[in-house]
């Protein structure tokens, strides 16, 4: 059977700072991101199956993607663990949503956060293909499954 590549676009927003940056972003600042979340796989061939001719619904895609990430990060402010004690402190008493987390949250390192979160989340017939996050109208980052084949 071929296999076949699905694509879906989500949206959210979400701010972050550098931590030791030495340029504007090390400052608390917010982005527009697109997330595009490509799978691949053979489309279901079943006549008695709901799905048949699907990879997967786009519903169920977007239910798991949403699940996984875009609740997570969506109207947040993300932060480097790394960052200034003072600046830590300070954020749980100016911000309701807000993740401190285990890397520098650039676009890199949040597309492949991303694709952490949702690879081993996907049917085991499917499999993740590419994560594609944009983080303005002219830069963004990939992560592809053929780049990281352990």
């Amino acid at each position: 059977m071929p296999l076949i590549r699905i694509t879906k676009e989500f949206n959210f927003e979400m701010a972050h700072a550098l931590w030791n940056y030495n340029g504007l972003c090390k400052n608390i600042h917010g982005h527009s991101y697109k997330l595009f979340v490509t799978i691949i796989g053979e489309p279901i061939n079943d006549a008695g199956n709901p799905h048949n001719g699907m990879l997967i619904d786009f519903g169920e895609l977007k239910t798991l993607v949403k699940d996984n990430v875009i609740n997570f990060y969506d109207h947040s402010l993300v932060l480097f663990r790394n960052s200034s004690p003072e600046l830590l402190r300070s954020v749980s008493e100016m911000f309701e949503k807000f993740h401190i987390v285990d890397f520098q949250p650039t676009c890199e390192n949040l597309a492949l956060d991303i694709a952490n979160r949702i690879q081993n989340k996907l049917p085991a017939a499917l499999k993740l293909q590419t994560i594609r996050l944009n983080e303005t109208a002219t830069a963004y980052a990939e992560w592809h499954a053929a780049d990281n084949l352990d």
